[in-house]
């Protein structure tokens, strides 16, 4: 039986005028089945038609800010790098994997980017914007819980891991701030942030806040998280 070929969004290092990728994504889509792939940084059109043709699923990892133009909303003093490259290209791969109902897995940016995709917005600094007593940017080590997430009852996450609440890693200073209208929520943070999204109707499109990609070797249930993605692929 072949693998389903897992096409991951390239992280991107703007001063040493590079992409590449942590680890753990690969690892955790191989673990859960899947055979990982990263991705071209590119917006074009016909490159990532051919993508979402040949890939059963995207993967959008994490990393700079999404544009507050995006949303409709001017930078803040502490919103931090962005990378347009990514933007454009998200932008049109997403708009490709839902025409196709592909699956999507968004991890940490990849949940913010999904959100103001399809309509919302986000805090560009939670320290100044939403400060809480909630730990969301923990120092090494990475796999190691930090805060708490109560998860909603009857969501496809509630479904899958059989409990009400989850302790999570968290390494972030975005989040959202307004739920686009078409996704449902289906974790909280102690402080209220959208921790997990999904977007009903389709096969599997689903983000978390935390970093399962760190997590998976030590922890079950980031493991069942990369397992029901590689699944619906």
């Amino acid at each position: 039986m072949k693998r389903p070929l897992i096409g991951i969004v390239p992280l991107v290092d703007a001063q040493r005028e590079s992409y590449w990728m942590l680890p753990g994504y690969m690892r955790g889509v191989e673990q859960a089945g899947g055979l990982p792939i990263m991705l071209p940084l590119t917006d074009d059109d016909a490159a990532l038609r051919q993508l979402a043709d040949t890939c059963g699923g995207f993967l959008l990892t994490g990393g700079q800010d999404v544009s507050p133009a995006l949303y409709g909303a001017a930078p803040a003093p502490a919103c931090g790098e962005t990378c347009p490259a990514r933007d454009a290209m998200e932008t049109k791969l997403l708009a490709l994997a839902l025409e196709q109902d592909k699956p999507v897995l968004g991890i940490c940016r990849g949940i913010q980017f999904l959100n103001v995709y399809l309509g919302g917005t986000l805090y560009q600094d939670l320290p100044t914007e939403h400060p809480s007593a909630a730990e969301h940017h923990q120092k090494p080590p990475y796999d190691v819980p930090v805060h708490s997430v109560t998860l909603v009852p009857a969501r496809p996450l509630y479904q899958l891991l059989g409990k009400c609440e989850l302790a999570v890693n968290s390494l972030h200073h975005q989040a959202i701030r307004k739920l686009a209208p078409t996704l449902q929520v289906m974790a909280l943070s102690e402080d209220g942030i959208p921790e997990a999204i999904c977007l009903p109707g389709k096969k599997f499109v689903w983000a978390v806040q935390w970093h399962p990609e760190f997590s998976f070797p030590i922890n079950e249930d980031s493991r069942k998280i990369f397992a029901a993605f590689v699944g619906a692929c």
